[in-house]
């Protein structure tokens, strides 16, 4: 693996080409994106399991739960980096990926690629690979080349996106439902809560939902609250005892239980290993 590390030796910037990686469940502390030139499987990310088929750019964010499986011999690269050396909320005016490549638990972790936007990626890695070659290697260009990497992925998503699915393929309850749990999400941590107000019944509605988003109502759940745990952890300096009775948990320490089953590591932990962006500190 090519990586360029911190003073503590941490990867900040990381290119690893052999085929075998993500063959076992591990949790990164960067952000991490596998081009799947060819081959074909399954992409668990946490309580999702995502079937692909290459070509095709598949995304986590950091401290996810992530392998694949491969039903099909797949060449991969993988592509990770630290918010430390690059800040994807920071830079959003120039990447617009927070939330459409990494942090949004409703649509899948993955940009579909055509041949041509392929050989784009490939050439963009290979050029990345030869920087790492270069005796002291430029931080500058290297941040240019996955800033460049970033800004190609979310233009191909958003087009994907602003085609409109196939009507038999929607499912407005289900949509109901994603609207439902951003404004409800602090307060009602049920799936019958959510069946209820969609009048459904439980079942039929666990069905429909683990069928459209490929996740359960109960995992879905859990995964908004604790989206917003880890954007609050990343993105302000509150204490972990204001972040939790933000989200509304009874003290500091119920909290913590719950993002370590969840994560498998403890929100403080999770602020060390991912840092505290430097939007943090700018003027709100």
């Amino acid at each position: 693996m090519k990586r360029i590390c911190s003073s503590s030796n941490e990867t900040l910037l990381g290119l690893d080409t052999g085929e075998d990686c993500l063959a076992k469940p591990v949790q990164y502390a960067e952000y991490t994106i596998v081009f799947v030139e060819e081959g074909a499987g399954i992409f668990h990310a946490d309580f999702g399991a995502f079937p692909f088929k290459g070509p095709v750019l598949l995304f986590s964010t950091p401290l996810q739960m992530i392998y694949i499986e491969q039903s099909a011999p797949s060449k991969l690269a993988m592509l990770q980096f630290h918010s430390d050396f690059y800040c994807i909320e920071y830079h959003k005016a120039q990447v617009a990926c927070n939330g459409l490549l990494f942090n949004n638990i409703y649509i899948e972790p993955s940009v579909k690629l055509n041949d041509r936007e392929a050989r784009i990626f490939k050439n963009l890695l290979d050029e990345l690979a030869e920087e790492f070659d270069v005796s002291g290697c430029d931080e500058i260009v290297m941040r240019g080349y996955l800033q460049l990497f970033l800004a190609k992925s979310s233009s191909i998503k958003t087009r994907s996106a602003a085609n409109l699915p196939d009507p038999e393929e929607r499912d407005e309850q289900m949509e109901a439902f994603r609207r439902l749990l951003d404004q409800h999400y602090l307060t009602l941590h049920k799936p019958a809560d959510y069946a209820e107000l969609l009048a459904m019944s439980p079942n039929n509605f666990t069905k429909r939902c683990t069928k459209y988003f490929k996740k359960s109502p109960s995992a879905m759940i859990q995964e908004r609250l604790i989206l917003e745990a880890k954007r609050q952890l990343h993105l302000t300096r509150r204490s972990i005892k204001e972040i939790a009775y933000s989200l509304q948990f009874s003290d500091e320490f119920y909290f913590s239980r719950f993002f370590k089953k969840f994560t498998k590591v403890s929100p403080q932990s999770f602020r060390q290993q991912t840092g505290i962006s430097i939007v943090a500190d700018l003027p709100r």
